[in-house]
């Protein structure tokens, strides 16, 4: 049946997210945060390195296939530590939140950035946010520019997340440092980008009869003569992807230093090999491969999560 209603689609592709904005850069943005009262960093910054499987036992009591060895898809993301630049306090205005004031980390990496001579000073916020960039040394793919992101701190009070922010200007943050194994993550990322596409590819418009009118790839009307207007809900030719999106509840199935564990014979296919920590996560994410993804305290968690116990990961040759 599901093949037959095919035919009385009239279109595929969402309309929940309009119009459909390209990307400004590479690193995602974040619109959003999680509410927490521990004080803690709220996100961190990784690369995609490319998917694989693992065969893991099923702990949930609930499953039908509970106690039983199961076939996963997880996906590799690539964890270098994050080197922090600076504080940044926000304060509640009626146009939105304003920068009232910075601190810059007298450890920045000079390499990449000269710290501001002028320092800020810590004054009443109402939003602490960390200004933290990649390190591309560390990657091993060729990238020589960080990425440089804000990423919030929580807190019950101003008291604990400025305390929390200082210690966190003063060293590396790791990936082990804000996220740990089995827990839920929001997935930031930009999309691949498909580049100029017609309405078939782009929405799934049912393709017309050889014998058609002008165009067979098209829709067959673009509205009325009167009003003598098109309406944006038409699916018409365009750019395709690069779009920023989010995923909800991905979960990590394992956060480790050791990256032979992981690595395919011959590399991950157009990455190369971790050399960093890396995380695991269970099925797909946006992005293409080399590309920055954010992962963020989840906003709307499941209730109940079941940790699945790996007993082998493939690291088959993927050429």
């Amino acid at each position: 049946m599901a093949g037959a209603n095919r035919l009385y689609w009239p279109r595929r592709g969402s309309m929940q997210v309009w119009p459909r904005v390209r990307a400004k850069k590479l690193a995602p943005r974040i619109k959003n945060w999680a509410k927490k009262d521990s004080s803690s960093l709220m996100g961190f910054v990784g690369y995609k390195t490319g998917m694989t499987h693992v065969i893991c036992k099923d702990n949930n009591p609930t499953s039908a296939t509970k106690g039983q060895q199961i076939f996963v898809p997880v996906t590799i993301v690539s964890c270098p530590s994050m080197l922090p630049l600076s504080l940044r306090f926000y304060k509640k205005t009626v146009d939105g939140m304003r920068l009232i004031s910075e601190i810059f980390s007298d450890k920045a990496d000079k390499k990449y950035f000269k710290p501001n001579k002028i320092h800020g000073k810590e004054t009443e916020f109402d939003l602490l946010k960390l200004v933290a960039h990649t390190n591309p040394r560390l990657i091993g793919f060729g990238q020589k520019a960080p990425n440089v992101l804000e990423l919030k701190i929580s807190g019950k009070n101003n008291e604990e997340m400025l305390k929390m922010g200082k210690d966190l200007l003063q060293k590396e943050i790791k990936i082990t440092d804000v996220f740990k194994e089995g827990q839920l993550v929001d997935v930031h990322a930009v999309s691949k980008g498909k580049g100029f596409q017609g309405t078939v590819k782009r929405f799934g418009v049912k393709i017309r009869q050889h014998k058609s009118e002008k165009v067979k790839r098209g829709v067959g009307t673009l509205g009325p003569w009167r009003p003598r207007h098109v309406l944006f809900t038409v699916a018409q030719p365009g750019k395709m992807g690069f779009h920023n999106r989010m995923e909800h509840n991905k979960q990590i199935m394992r956060i480790s230093g050791k990256p032979e564990d992981v690595n395919p014979k011959g590399g991950f296919v157009k990455y190369g090999n971790v050399k960093t920590e890396y995380l695991m996560l269970k099925g797909t994410i946006p992005g293409a491969k080399k590309r920055p993804i954010v992962m963020t305290e989840p906003r709307r968690p499941w209730k109940k999560v079941h940790v699945h116990e790996i007993t082998y990961v493939n690291r088959e040759s993927q050429q």
